[in-house]
């Protein structure tokens, strides 16, 4: 059977078009015609493209739905279909509908931006069009003509004859004569304008209403309908009537006095108390099931009620600080893993989860509200929701710091302490010097209570980065804190085999080579106890407590050398020099030349205060008496210095730099007793002895209490109580050269002078150095003045407190003096009259001072 008699729809050729209203174009599929294909009735129609009459058949109803041929896999087929072919078929199909809701949104704006347009759009006027029209007609005949030059004289002729005669040159394109020329596609929206008939503003203009547009072949065409204008005196009705129901229906707020604004503030915040206690004592009575209600009190920091918002931000800062130091274990607590979470537990493993999440994230949320306080306190920024002044948020960001620095003390082992940190040391340089000295004392307890130094080291990091990234410009209490460090002992330099750890637990080779089985057995074993009371105990071991104060030392070493080098005339000097005064015996060997050529170039350089050149005195001596005692450096100038620099100390406000001189005294002669010639040590007895005199008791009694050491120490000190001359020469007080003052020709004439003093204390040292200060006898010094070094007399002694040590004893009289007896009074006549006047006997008798004055003429 032949396929079809039509040519024309085999399948190579194109398939035939389709009358409107047939199927579409899978009707040519297979050779056979589209419009047979299409299964209609009625009159024969020719196919279009043979001659061949074809019957085509034409229902009376609709066209069928056309069947689907395609047919549905099967479930093999789907198996075999990869996972990667299905996920891009549904990608593929996500991606078309994403296309078509794409360019539906496109066509919708570009209606919106049609109507606005056309709405926005406003007429110029008549003679601006105008003008505007001839500019740009002339600008397009200007880019359009070619230039003259370029044109032929013919060419050119036959352009101006053309210019004189109306043609469709000077034709007027916009008028309405029958012309084949196609109209402008894009209309200017002037144009339409200048075509629309003016008419005369006779009547109001009326409100337009804007509707949805219609679109049609010619374009966009706007709808507005009149929107219905009452008159001007009915809108003053209603707005009166309005007016009139709205001022009757709200009442008037009542008008508070003082007082009773007061009254109610005093009440809100009573109220918020109670409920704060209320939330505390439950959190703290049951933490692990009212974890939640931690939120809701820190929502109360949020407090928008601008009568009681400031006092009830504080009460909740503190109360939730409070409550913090309660509830937190002794134990930082970290994040799960994904297998940690995966896992089962029991219903108290994760009770105990919950608990520790809400709490780390609740004490997380505490400390950034803290911070976005000091913040907007230091940046005097405002929100435009808030209800508390600038002025009151001082207040707010003060109780913010302390509670920082409650927290940043009681809980050193805790989460997010390393941020409350960084948060406190920039705080020690602050402007206010009530923030700073807040945050330097806490640092300080920190320093003191710090017996690992993990929290230490976090601290003097940040100190250091801030001291060098304010280059050197803060305040000298940032660095005095560093003397609060409790190091004692660090790792110095040693060998290759020391550093390195040291084997606790046997390896197996030497467990195989010096062990029997049963022996192994056994120290397997033990050793496996050892790492469970380890564990158990979580005792730190004392290796690594050496290496973090090691750690500290050289950061705070590499701040104080910095200074040194840089910025030698700044005020950080002092604290830099005390510091290494303190800790200049845990200075390596390599860096003792260096530094000691260092502070004597300072005090040469004659900048210094004398307090400053007594803490380089000090460093420089704590440098050779430790380590410094295998190099072959001669200190003369340095004593030499100090010999010259006593006489700058009085009673007055230097008086409490004593405790100094004590302490590199203590330094340069008690340690150093064998460096230290005769002459020197005289010449350092003579002079204190003559410093004691005009200093307060507790300087006194240090400075006695030093002298006696060094009769003690050296030989022949007892030269100074002989009245007799040993030797040539005479003592010359005013040289400042210790070996050539010839001290030994002198007498300590000033202990006679001290015996008589005020102070008992001084008296007995004075009675003791004048006896040879003896250790055994009746001039003997009892145990508790003989066994304190002079530091803690010159702090025992101390008149800061405005106390008198010993206490002065208080006399009281027996009986008070009262005139008793009148037997007293020389006069008889004057006791008689004040015996009567005391009697009430005396009467009221006129005084004639003129009789008493003849009497006493006529005598």
């Amino acid at each position: 059977m032949k396929r079809s008699g039509c040519p024309s729809l085999r399948p190579s050729l194109p398939q035939p078009r389709l009358l409107s209203g047939e199927p579409g174009p899978a009707a040519a599929a297979r050779g056979r015609c589209g419009l047979r294909r299409a299964g209609l009735s009625s009159a024969p129609i020719s196919c279009f493209r043979c001659p061949s009459p074809v019957v085509h058949a034409f229902g009376a109803a609709a066209m069928k739905p056309r069947k689907n041929t395609k047919r549905v896999p099967s479930f093999r087929k789907l198996l075999r279909t990869s996972k990667i072919k299905l996920d891009n078929k549904l990608k593929n199909k996500q991606y078309k509908q994403q296309s078509a809701a794409k360019k539906y949104r496109k066509e919708q704006k570009k209606l919106r931006e049609a109507v606005r347009d056309a709405i926005s759009k406003k007429p110029f006027p008549l003679e601006e069009c105008r003008k505007n029209q001839a500019e740009k007609r002339e600008e397009e005949e200007e880019e359009d003509a070619l230039p003259l030059d370029m044109m032929d004289e013919d060419d050119l002729k036959l352009m101006e004859d053309l210019a004189l005669k109306a043609s469709f040159l000077t034709r007027d394109l916009s008028s309405n004569e029958p012309v084949h020329i196609k109209k402008r596609k894009h209309e200017s929206v002037i144009e339409k304008y200048e075509k629309v008939p003016r008419r005369m503003q006779t009547e109001p203009e009326k409100e337009l209403i804007h509707l949805l547009p219609i679109k049609d072949k010619g374009g966009i065409i706007p709808q507005t309908v009149e929107k219905p204008v009452l008159n001007g005196a009915q809108d003053e009705e209603e707005d009166t009537e309005m007016e009139d129901a709205e001022d009757f229906n709200e009442e008037p707020l009542p008008v508070l006095t003082p007082e009773e604004m007061a009254a109610q503030r005093r009440q809100k915040v009573q109220e918020r108390k109670i409920h704060i206690a209320a939330l505390s004592s439950a959190i703290l009575s049951d933490p692990d099931n009212n974890i939640k209600k931690l939120k809701e009190l820190r929502a109360m920091l949020m407090e928008q009620d601008p009568n009681v918002a400031v006092i009830v931000r504080k009460l909740v800062m503190v109360s939730l600080m409070e409550i913090f130091k309660d509830i937190a274990p002794s134990y930082k607590i970290r994040p799960l893993t994904e297998a940690e979470k995966a896992t089962k537990v029991k219903k108290e493993t994760q009770k105990l989860r919950e608990f520790e999440e809400g709490l780390v994230s609740q004490y997380k949320f505490y400390l950034e509200n803290l911070e976005q306080t000091i913040k907007d306190w230091k940046q005097r920024k405002l929100k435009k929701s808030n209800v508390i002044s600038l002025k009151a948020y001082k207040g707010l960001a003060e109780i913010a710091v302390k509670c920082l620095c409650e927290l940043l003390v009681a809980l050193p082992h805790f989460n997010f302490h390393n941020n409350i940190i960084v948060l406190i040391v920039p705080l020690m340089n602050d402007a206010s010097k009530m923030v700073s000295e807040l945050c330097c004392e806490a640092v300080k307890k920190l320093f003191k209570q710090d017996k690992l130094g993990c929290a230490s080291l976090g601290v003097v990091k940040v100190i250091s980065g801030l001291v060098k990234g304010r280059n050197y410009d803060v305040r000298p209490e940032v660095l005095k804190v560093f003397l609060h460090l409790r190091i004692k002992e660090v790792e110095l330099q040693k060998d290759s085999e020391d550093i390195a750890p040291k084997k606790k637990f046997m390896t197996y080779k030497e467990k195989r080579k010096n062990l029997s089985r049963m022996q192994r057995k056994w120290k397997k074993a033990e050793e496996k106890l050892e790492r469970e009371l380890l564990e158990a105990e979580a005792s730190e071991s004392k290796e690594k407590k050496l290496k973090l104060h090691t750690e500290t030392l050289n950061i705070v070493f590499v701040t104080y050398f910095r200074i040194l080098k840089k910025a030698q005339k700044s005020p950080l000097l002092p604290a830099v020099l005390e510091g290494l005064a303190k800790f200049a015996h845990l200075i390596n060997v390599e860096f003792f030349d260096d530094l000691l050529i260092v502070l004597h170039s300072l005090i040469a350089s004659g900048d210094l205060s004398y307090r400053e050149s007594l803490h380089c005195i000090l460093s420089a001596f704590h440098i050779l008496s430790g380590q410094g005692d295998v190099l072959n450096i001669d200190p003369m100038k340095f004593y030499t210095h100090l010999y010259k620099t006593l006489f700058s100390l009085h009673a007055g406000g230097t008086n409490d730099d004593i405790g100094i001189v004590l302490q590199c005294l203590d330094v340069m002669f008690a340690k150093r007793r064998k460096q230290v010639s005769q002459q020197r040590a005289l010449a350092f007895l003579k002079r204190l002895s003559t410093l004691a005199l005009h200093v307060l008791p507790n300087s006194s009694v240090g400075i006695l209490a030093t002298n006696r050491i060094l009769m003690q120490t050296f030989p022949r000190m007892d030269l100074l109580l002989d009245n007799e001359s040993q030797g040539s020469g005479v003592y010359l007080p005013e040289l400042d050269e210790p070996e050539h003052c010839n001290a030994q020709n002198t007498a300590l004439w000033e202990l006679h002078l001290l015996q008589r003093h005020y102070h008992p204390t001084v008296q007995k040292f004075a009675a003791h150095l004048i006896a040879g200060a003896p250790t055994e006898g009746s001039a003997a010094l009892p145990l508790d003045l003989s066994q304190r070094p002079a530091t803690e007399h010159f702090e025992a002694y101390s008149m800061r407190g405005m106390t008198f040590n010993p206490p002065v004893a208080s006399v009281t009289p027996r009986r008070k003096d009262t005139f008793s007896q009148m037997d007293s009074f020389i006069d008889e006549e004057l006791n008689n009259q004040l015996q009567q006047h005391r009697s009430g006997t005396v009467g009221q008798k006129l005084l004639d001072f003129a009789k008493h004055l003849k009497e006493s003429s006529l005598l």
